[in-house]
């Protein structure tokens, strides 16, 4: 379905100017080229093609407007067209002349000529009449007889369009003009192939009388459009750049572009680190547990040590695994954390619950860790079961390079929100249910024969029984379980139909389920091969996303080659590492996920891997229909073939799936073999019923050819070898059968073309950022609307597809999602469009990344379908080396976005060798380079398999195929064939590769084109040659149409070696380009040439190693042989000899530049062969020129230089892009004249280095401006209008910023008083705190500045996230108005984050609330404390390293190691050169030397210090380090500090910390130095050892020099406040003031003048301040110090001189270990200072020792217990009773555990005990913590600190004689945060342990004495908390000096004793007094029961005796007696 329009002529035009054509329809809209210097008629004779999707309505409009093009200003409108689409759609072709109208809608004079065309979906206009399109002769009845309309094949399923066409029409014209939007250098020319896209017009071999010459206009003069000036005027959006690596600028229809990356990255192994801390459990499930935790990683395991009898266990446990695997490997490794209980030597414990994940989850996580999140425990064994509690961990995951950024650790008091912190990837949802995953296999085929034990050739050969020797089963693993399927014995296609049922939580944290048929043996089981699953491509979690699923569909599998050794070299592969370089086997399976409803009781609880029988696949028809398949290849060409091969013949072997393999290639399957008994129908697939008689006249029983024939290679040079496959180009075809499922492969291969041109789109971007060229957010648009139309189009296309019969659940619901995506992202993409502006321009790029990310997930189709195209070269038949193309990219459709990127291309291929042997130098070398056509798609629709080869070849075909019209060739005889010459401008190289010892290389370039070679010359010891060389290569034969060539010229590969004297030349690097083409018949003139020297990206393997600048144009020799091309004018250089150098319109222009250079000094340099550098001095070299240095006499005394600053002149290019590399070498002078490298720097790039004099009209502090203007803004509009010009700066202190719920813990004494008051106040109720005292001066030291400030660092931390959250969700909304945010699962997940967040505030908030409730009085008037700057990384990546002025340039030497690991730049660093260079354009502006103080000494290098010797004191502070790399077994450390400077070194060993990876230092050390002999720092933490060396755990190096020297003044950071006294005490020997007028001094600035009230000024601004001062004894005094300090501290701000001065502050360095390069091992916190000893004697140095613990006493009285549950029967009665007692505990159950005595026999539950238990410790206040110190076993020399938080437990037991003692409930305290507790036992209840949220919470540091009842807990059967006691029990907290002055003793023991209980007399044991206690018993169980008894019996009694007298009175009375 297509519209189609050929835009013939205007006429009638007006003067005479440029004209451009551009036609609308559907918005989409096409460009004409433009016509130059047209007059009065335009003939454009261009066709545009616009493929709609659905039928087109009589009433749309078509538009064309014509412009006068400018290439400078806008184009200008001459007039529009319009028309309405009816009579188009009723007669499918109308041909029009018309009047065009103008703005105003009136017509003008000028007329258009045109055609239009209409396809209709269902064919209605199909057959094309024979007036051909452009009306060319070349349509004959020959043409129409050989394509009969097969309709059956061509409306094969639903696409009917008729979309074929006969012609060979001028498709020349007509391509070339149809650029679509003028985008000239697309990969594919998308719309280009174009003109006709699937009618494939003109593709077809030219008839034999050529009926070329007539139409061919002249090949459209200099019109053509890879023309960069022309496009300046179209849509500025639209312009591609050409980008820099000139291959991606492809402008070909019928070539693709190369890949130029060759290594396969895969399968090397690198470095891993996992580090995982393990913090505490909480919540665990079970009684009086004993929990461990084993962290278990791939293999490894490791314990924590073990917690007793707490259910919430603290651990702070360090763990790290290294590993040395591949990637994939590494990612798919479960780390398992699991809790087990009660675990010892004897017994492993029962396993309370566990947690995993794999790798490659915690590494997509950002910054690639967990941190402090809340892992949930479940037990795989029992799945109803509720959660089994909470672990809180830190999972980090560490690749070489990757740096982690530690969150920053303080004191830990965020309130612990579960919840809102849990161990889970973004977008899961916190509740996971367990799910159960079925793995459906059915069966295999097409295994390799193969049979790895050696019995079984021997059985064969003696019983001669012909088995299939192969014996396979399925093995699945998925979240570290196993399942297998049965062996199928002796079988090549086995049949299971099994499935394998996993249960696991979902959504699994384990991303791939690997899937592995294997060979069972009897010795060991090999794997055949392998395939993984990703379950995030099978699934999707947005709102209407989709549980996993797959299939039933085949997956193919690959491994190594199929050729039978005994041992497989490649046998990795099979097990899926690195890529399969051969088709091993293909399997059908399915996957399906079920949710289990926990809550049912059939579920079959455990989680076991189970396997049972499963249907077979039922209907075919989801697999698909079989077809069969038709691949066509050719070979153009097989050069650079390595000569190591040697040169006995070679050919090439095409693959598919097995088809084609010589070994045991299939022939065409007619039906499944039956299986022995199994009833066959199922298993007969409905293969080609039709296959003999239909096609037996067309194929002519075509017998498949799959590999070319063997010839011998010729040499091409030294290297390389090439096949003469000149005319004559050799074909293969194959035929195959597959399931049709190429509906998955075309929506992938749609979805990848929009990637692709995305992809290219932003390379483009980038690169005009990089190249500063203008409006790059221009293209940026371009491309965004181009993605939109991309998407929207694939939306269309996709929308037909779904009714597609044979397709999976996952076809359907992948395609649903994919098209819900796509059409979110051209909205996205449209409405980011309309935002993308120059100042959003970096974001949006950020974003249009993540669109492409997202593309290529989307495209990477999970169902496989057609195998892999593998290409192998064999030598003798033997596999040397292969290519794989992936059966997508070749795959054949009618539609042209369907199509296979490369299908019916010419692709340029590099063959490489399989599996490890590719690893390293061997893969980079090219083993062959392939000029490969090919064609796949289904056989019936083949005709036009040849139709994108180079045009003008003759057929040549097997006998039996001679005069069958579609049978394809063995091999094409070219008869067309163009002869041209290249020339390649070599010009020069930067940045290569060292490859010799000396740090530098020998470097000549060889450029190869088709099958000759030439070399540069060789440049001797550079790493930036200049070559400047013409290559002329001549007689360059090329096969195929001269139009052709123009346009697809093959690619030129240049490679860099390095020229060695002794054998061969080594390999540095290697690039493609593209030639320039100029036809005979075209002029050699601008724009077009001479061509530009672009820069070309080196890569050697996947690395890049550099930049080639150079430019290859490649002209055709006519008739008139060489005489016509351009003259090679330009001297042949004399000294070079017969070289011809770039001639000059191609060189750049230069112009005269002068280099300063600043020669500082050299640092530590190292041995040169084993002897010292003495006498070294610096050659810099530019561009040909260069300066030495002065020579440094001796460089052990002093090794800077006498003569600083020395100039050179020299001619640089002026487009600063290309200035050549700075070169600085060190030699070192040796007697008798001889030099030695010492190492070299080559500087790549001298931009920064450039000086631009500043525009004089701008004002004289342009430079500051932008600081200004937040200034000027703060600083009211009524201060601008001073006549002084002077601005004011209020110098108000600082806001502090607002802290949330952390309080700066100050010493307690403070919160004493705060206490002592609330007393007085009588209770302290929540909320009632008086204001706060300031707090003591005393109290405070550094820790509470040190404390303060990581909390203020922590706080803006947390705003700025705020900040970017609230920025990105109001981004968010604003795109969401203009689009109704639709389910997309992209935006799903956000947005369920977003609630989630959202759902977590108001949590978070009531928290906060609460806990700020008590504190909001204190918030007011916080004590303000000073504070210092906490930064979390290197002073120098703050403040750029020190460089301001001078520059520090790495020395190297050394070749660069051939394997990524080996050497690392580090290793080759000999030394450092210290100096700075600038550059500036000759002559400089007088201005600057006319300067007051110039000295033309120092040129531009103005005030620079003198370089003489200076002596220094260093006074170095080391704080704390945190996360040490564990050195000992036990996962711990032992660290101390060693500190080195020159010749200083000193090593802290007695005060290292036992046994701690966070350990707090706190030490101070004083060094003196002289600099510049000494000046690099190096801080290093040791581990200590008892026996043996102690091993370095990591170092840190600091450059002291650049810090002393820096303008940023780091010898001292400035502190916030001035003070004379207390913690804060100001500590540079020079006062503010001091320092302030040395500054301004230096400087040239005017000032400081102090005026009254507390102002100065400096230079034209004025600082107020305050101005009195207090000492010691509280005098105030008068002075000017806060006044300087305010200026000091906003020194940034003053113009000229303002640099930012460095803060008092603490910085954080990571410790590094050169065994393990780039892999942090800690982190440190130190700062250093520097006093100049010339200068007054600083103080004495800041205590910053470890706050010492402070002793406490916690006194705890267990009063009485109430309603305990009993659990003892009694022997007679059966009566239930308890004997209670109380056990306490604070530091841990084995050191302080006290019990009460025991209350026995309590009936009631009731326990009286007036006990008290004494627990002495110490605790830290800042950072809530006890502190304990104990041997950590018996064979421990030392004590290790521990630090634990403080809570208190108690528990109540069940006391039993015999047997062990009955748990019976437990409550822990955090004496921090606790429930105050209930007034009675009553008010006591559950809610104060399950909702301790809601309860008002008390701290015993603040309360002191506290007494309550609190409820005793456990968990009943099912896991419900419930309570089994209360206790009711007093707390005092008591300073050990007031414990000593009150004491009390334990117990009821003196002093101040308590009173002994009031226990009921049972109470004791009933044998000792059996009387009392039987009466005891009876008595109170049984006393109602009794007296009941004994009543009823007096009734009883008085009846008898009623009844008994009875009879005796009545007869009494009746008697009258």
């Amino acid at each position: 379905m297509a519209l189609l329009l050929q835009l013939r002529t205007v006429t009638g035009l007006r003067g005479k100017a440029d004209r451009i054509a551009k036609a609308v329809f559907r918005g989409l809209s096409f460009y004409t080229r433009v016509l130059e210097n047209c007059e009065d008629e335009a003939r454009f004779d261009e066709t545009f093609r616009w493929p709609v999707a659905s039928n087109i309505d009589g009433n749309e409009i078509l538009e064309i407007q014509v412009f006068n093009y400018s290439k400078v200003f806008t184009n200008r409108l001459i007039g529009t067209f319009q028309m309405v689409l009816q009579k188009v759609v009723e007669e499918g072709q109308v041909e029009v002349t018309d009047t065009l109208i103008d703005d105003n809608n009136s017509a003008i004079q000028t007329s258009i000529s045109i055609e239009i065309r209409y396809q209709a979906l269902d064919g209605t206009v199909g057959a094309w009449n024979d007036k051909e399109f452009l009306e060319t002769p070349s349509v004959h009845s020959e043409g129409d007889g050989r394509y009969p309309l097969e309709t059956d094949s061509l409306l094969s399923s639903h696409r009917q369009g008729l979309d074929i066409s006969p012609g060979k029409s001028n498709q020349q014209s007509a391509e070339r003009s149809f650029r679509s939007k003028g985008k000239e250098k697309t990969k594919e020319h998308k719309a280009g192939k174009g003109v006709f896209s699937a009618m494939k017009l003109g593709k077809t071999r030219p008839s034999k009388d050529d009926h070329r010459k007539q139409d061919e206009p002249a090949v459209l003069e200099a019109e053509d459009l890879d023309r960069k000036a022309l496009l300046r005027g179209l849509e500025p959006d639209t312009i591609s750049l050409a980008s820099v690596t000139a291959v991606t600028t492809n402008v070909s229809n019928k070539r693709s572009k190369p890949d130029i990356k060759m290594e396969p990255s895969a399968g090397r192994p690198m470095d891993y680190q996992v580090s995982i801390t393990i913090i505490e459990a909480r919540q665990l499930v079970g009684l009086n547990m004993d929990p461990v935790v084993c962290v278990e990683v791939g293999e490894e395991k490791k314990y924590t040590s073990m917690k007793e009898s707490t259910n919430c266990p603290y651990y702070n446990e360090y763990f790290v695994f290294d590993f040395h695997v591949p990637p994939d490997v590494m990612f798919d490794k479960i780390i398992k954390l699991s809790v087990i209980h009660s675990k010892n030597l004897l017994r492993s414990g029962t396993l309370v619950g566990s947690f995993k994940m794999d790798v490659g989850t915690v590494y997509t996580q950002p910054e690639h860790q967990f941190y402090h999140k809340w892992a949930i425990l479940s037990d795989p064994e029992d799945l109803t079961a509720g959660l089994k509690g909470y672990l809180k961990c830190d999972i980090a995951v560490v690749g070489k390079g990757d740096n982690i950024k530690t969150p920053h650790k303080a004191n830990e008091t965020e309130e612990d929100d579960i919840e809102g912190n849990l161990l889970l990837p973004d977008g899961v949802p916190p509740e996971r249910q367990w799910a159960r995953f079925y793995i459906k296999i059915y069966r295999a085929e097409g295994l390799p024969r193969m049979n790895t034990s050696i019995m079984a050739n021997v059985k064969k050969a003696l019983i001669g029984e012909n088995k299939d020797l192969v014996d396979p089963y399925v093995q699945v693993v998925f979240a570290g379980q196993k399942g297998k399927t049965s062996i199928q014995k002796s079988s090549y296609e086995p049949l299971w139909n099994e499935q394998i049922i996993f249960t696991e939580m979902f959504p699994p944290l384990c991303k791939r389920i690997k899937i592995q048929i294997r060979d069972s043996d009897k010795v060991n089981d090999v794997a055949i091969g392998t395939h993984f699953i990703d379950l995030r491509k099978i699934s999707n979690e947005g709102d209407k996303g989709f549980l996993p699923t797959f299939g039933p569909a085949w997956v193919n599998m690959y491994g190594s080659t199929r050729n039978y050794t005994l041992m497989d070299e490649h046998q990795e592969l099979n097990e899926g590492l690195g890529e399969g370089v051969s088709f091993r086997a293909r399997l059908l399976m399915s996957l399906a996920v079920e949710i289990l409803d926990t809550t049912n009781p059939e579920i079959n609880s455990s989680t076991e891997v189970q396997v049972e029988q499963a249907t077979s696949v039922a209907d075919q028809n989801c697999t698909g229909k079989m077809e069969e398949f038709f691949l066509f290849g050719a070979f153009l060409e097989a050069t650079m073939i390595d000569r190591k091969i040697g040169d006995k013949p070679i050919n090439f072997e095409v693959t598919i799936g097995n088809y084609g393999n010589q070994i045991d290639g299939m022939s065409k399957p007619i039906l499944w073999r039956k299986k022995e008994g199994g009833d066959g129908n199922e298993e007969e697939s409905e293969l080609l019923q039709n296959s003999s008689e239909d096609e037996g006249d067309e194929d002519g029983e075509m017998v498949s050819v799959s590999s070319s024939q063997p010839m011998k290679p010729l040499v091409t040079d030294r290297n390389y070898f090439h096949l003469p496959y000149f005319e004559k180009k050799p074909c293969i075809y194959i035929k195959s059968w597959w399931q049709d499922q190429r509906r998955r492969l075309y929506n992938a291969n749609i979805m990848d073309k929009i990637a692709d041109k995305l992809e290219e789109g932003l390379n483009d971007v980038q690169e005009m950022i990089k190249t500063e060229k203008p409006h790059p957010e221009r293209r940026l648009r371009g491309v965004l609307e181009e993605l939109s139309s991309g998407c929207l189009h694939f939306v269309t296309l996709a929308d037909k597809d779904q009714h597609h019969s044979s397709r999976t659940r996952l076809d359907r619901e992948r395609l649903k999602s994919c098209m819900r995506e796509l059409e979110n992202m051209g909205q996205q993409a449209t409405t980011l469009r309309s935002q993308v502006k120059k100042n959003t321009m970096k974001d949006k790029l950020k974003l249009v990344q993540n669109f492409l990310q997202k593309l290529r997930f989307l495209a990477d189709e999970p169902q496989h379908t057609i195998p892999d195209v593998f290409i192998w070269m064999l030598s003798n038949n033997k596999r040397i080396a292969y290519a794989r193309v992936p059966s997508k990219d070749i795959l054949y459709s009618i539609v042209d976005e369907e199509m296979g990127k490369d299908c019916a291309k010419v692709k340029t291929i590099f063959l490489k060798l399989p599996g490890k042997r590719g690893f390293g130098p061997a893969g980079w070398t090219v083993q062959a380079k392939m000029e490969i056509y090919l064609w796949l798609g289904l056989n019936k629709q083949r005709k036009d398999f040849l139709s994108g080869l180079p045009c003008g070849f003759e057929e040549k075909k097997t006998a039996r195929g001679q005069n069958l019209p579609s049978f394809p060739p063995i091999s094409l005889l070219y008869t067309k064939k163009q002869v041209f010459q290249l020339r390649a401008h070599m010009y020069q190289a930067r940045s290569l590769f060292a490859a010799d010892s000396s740090g530098l290389s020998d470097p000549f370039a060889r450029v190869f084109f088709i099958s000759q070679s030439q070399c540069t010359e060789v440049l001797n010891e550079t790493l930036c040659p200049t070559w400047d060389q013409l290559l002329v290569f001549d007689n360059v034969e090329l096969y195929g149409e001269a139009h052709e060539m123009r346009d697809d010229p093959p690619i030129i590969v240049i490679e860099i070696y390095d020229q060695d004297t002794v054998g061969k030349a080594d390999f540095m690097g290697r690039t493609f380009a593209k030639p320039v083409v100029k036809m005979s018949d075209e002029q050699y003139c601008p724009p077009r040439f001479p061509p530009q020297l672009e820069y070309y990206q080196i890569y050697r393997g996947n690395s890049t190693a550099g930049d080639l600048l150079a430019a290859f144009e490649l002209l055709q020799i006519g008739p008139g042989g060489k005489s016509d091309l351009p003259p090679i004018d330009g001297p042949t250089d004399m000294d070079r000899g017969p070289i011809l150098p770039v001639p000059l319109g191609i060189r750049p222009v230069l112009s005269k530049y002068r280099v300063e250079v600043l020669f500082w000094g050299l640092r530590d340099l190292k041995r040169v062969n084993l002897a010292q550098v003495d006498r070294p001095r610096v050659d810099i070299e530019c561009a040909g020129k260069g300066v030495q240095s002065a020579l440094i006499q001796n460089y052990k005394k002093n090794p800077n230089f006498s003569t600083l600053v020395k100039w050179f002149e020299v001619d640089l290019p002026e487009n600063e892009l290309l200035h050549p590399p700075l070169n600085i070498r060190v030699v070192d002078c040796r007697a008798f004249g001889r030099y030695t490298l010492v190492g070299s720097h080559a500087v790549s790039s001298l931009r920064k280095f450039i000086y631009r004099p500043p525009d004089k009209k701008a004002q004289h502090w342009n430079m500051t401006a932008k600081h200004l203007n937040g200034y000027l803004a703060m600083t009211n509009r009524a201060h601008r209008s001073r006549p002084t010009g002077e601005i004011v700066v209020n110098m108000e202190p600082e806001v502090p910023i607002k802290k949330m719920e952390t309080m700066v813990k100050l010493e307690a004494s403070e919160e004493e008083k705060e206490r002592k008051k609330k007393k007085k106040k009588g209770g302290g109720g929540v909320g009632e705190e008086v204001e706060e005292e300031e707090p003591d001066d005393s109290m405070l030291d550094w820790w509470s500045k040190y404390f303060a400030s990581i909390e203020t660092m922590k706080e803006k931390l947390r705003q700025q996230e705020a900040a970017a959250a609230e920025a990105e969700e109001k981004e968010e909304m604003e795109m969401a108005e203009e689009i109704k945010i639709d389910d997309s699962p992209m935006k799903g997940s956000k947005a369920q984050a977003k609630n989630k967040e959202k759902s977590k505030a108001p949590k978070d908030d009531k928290k906060k609330k609460q806990q700020s409730a008590p504190e909001l009085p204190e918030k007011k008037n916080k004590p303000r404390i000073d504070e210092l700057k906490v930064f979390n990384k290197e002073l120098e990546t703050e403040f750029d390293n020190f460089e301001d002025w001078l520059h520090t340039f790495n020395l190297l030497r050394g070749k660069i190691g051939d394997n990524d690991d080996n050497a690392t730049e580090e290793e080759r660093i000999v030394g450092r050169f210290k100096g700075s260079i600038c550059v500036y354009k000759m002559p400089l502006p007088d201005d600057i030397t006319k300067e007051a103080g110039y000295d033309p000494n120092f040129g531009m290098f103005q005030g620079i210090p003198s370089n003489d010797p200076i002596n220094v004191l260093v006074r170095v502070y080391v704080v704390r380090a945190t996360d040490l790399h564990p050195a000992d077994i036990n996962g711990k450390a032992d660290p101390y500090i060693a500190i080195k400077l020159g010749k200083t070194d000193i090593k802290d060993k007695e005060n290292y910390i036992s046994k701690q990876l966070n350990p707090v230092f706190g030490k101070s050390f004083d060094i003196e130095a002289t600099f510049p002999m000494e000046s690099m720092l190096t801080v290093a933490v040791y581990d200590w050892d008892l026996v043996g060396t102690d091993d370095l755990i990591g170092e840190t190096k600091i450059d002291l020099e650049n810090r002393y020297y820096s303008k940023h003044r780091a010898t001292c950071g400035v502190s916030q406040n001035y003070s004379i006294h207390g913690y804060n005490t100001w500590r540079d020997p020079m006062k503010p003031s001091q320092i302030l007028s040395k500054l301004c001094k230096d400087g040239k600035v005017d000032g400081p003048h102090y005026g009254p009230g507390g102002r100065v000024k400096v230079a034209n601004r004025v600082f107020t301040g305050p101005t009195e001062i207090e000492d010691e004894n509280g005098q105030k005094k008068q002075t000017d110090e806060h006044l300087a300090l305010a200026v000091l501290r906003h020194w940034e701000d003053i113009p000229w001189a303002g640099c930012k001065l460095v803060p008092e502050h603490v910085e954080t360095r990571p410790l590094l270990n050169p065994d393990k390069p780039g892999i942090e091992q800690g982190r440190l916190e130190m700062w250093v200072d520097m006093f100049p000893m010339d200068m007054p004697a600083p103080g004495p140095a800041i205590d910053i020792s470890p706050r010492k613990p402070k002793k406490y006493e916690l006194r705890v009285i267990v009063w009485n217990t109430d309603e305990v549950i009993l659990e003892d029967d009694d022997y007679f009665t059966g009566e239930k009773s308890s004997d209670i007692f109380v056990r306490g505990w604070l530091k841990g159950q084995q050191e302080d555990k006290q019990d009460t005595d025991v209350h026995y026999h309590s009936l009631t539950g009731e326990g009286n005990f007036n006990w008290r238990y004494i627990f002495p410790f110490d605790y830290l206040m800042a950072e809530e913590k006890i502190v304990i110190s104990k041997k950590e076993s018996m064979f421990s020399w030392d004590e290790t600190e521990y630090k634990i938080p403080a809570r208190l437990t108690l528990q109540v037991w069940d006391a039993d004689h015999f047997s062990a003692d009955d748990f019976l409930g437990a409550i822990e305290l955090d004496l921090n945060r606790f429930p105050r507790g209930a007034k009675t036992s009553k008010q006591c209840s559950l809610e104060m342990v399950t909702n301790e949220a809601e309860l008002p919470m008390i701290s015993i540091f603040k309360q002191k004495r506290v007494k309550g009842w609190w409820p005793f807990v456990a968990r009943d059967e099912n896991d419900e908390l419930e309570i089994t006691g209360k206790v009711e029990a007093e707390l005092h907290l008591l300073t050990a000096e007031e414990a000593e002055k009150s004491p009390a003793g334990l117990a009821r023991n003196e002093p101040d004793p308590l009173e002994k209980p009031n226990r009921p007399d049972t109470s004791f044991i009933w044998f000792l007094n059996p009387l009392k206690s039987i009466k005891y018993l009876i008595c109170t169980r049984y006393k109602w029961l009794i007296i009941k008894i004994v009543l009823a019996l007096l009734l009883l009694v008085m009846v008898a005796l009623f009844l008994y007298s009875m009879p005796g009175y009545m007869v009494k009375k009746l008697l009258g007696a």
